[in-house]
């Protein structure tokens, strides 16, 4: 939240049992933008920002992975 966001944007997040956790940013043409984060996490609730102030305005998508499966969002960066 918020969404759409100017310039940056925080991401909320549950994790249930301790399990390796990426979280990416890509662009609309897939290209992976920023890694936001990349490790073990324990059970809990994160919170993370995300500072999109160096990048152009437009439609990105975030995208968690885990070792049992993965969640896409939209994101809309208006500048």
């Amino acid at each position: 939240y918020p969404n759409p966001f100017n310039p940056s944007t925080r991401i909320n997040f549950e994790v249930l049992e301790s399990k390796d956790i990426r979280l990416v940013v890509y662009d609309v043409q897939g290209r992976e933008v920023e890694v936001l984060v990349d490790s073990q996490l324990s059970p809990g609730f994160y919170n993370v920002k995300w500072n999109a102030g160096s990048y152009s305005s437009g439609m990105y998508f975030l995208r968690m992975d885990s070792n049992t499966g993965s969640v896409s969002k939209k994101l809309l960066l208006v500048k």
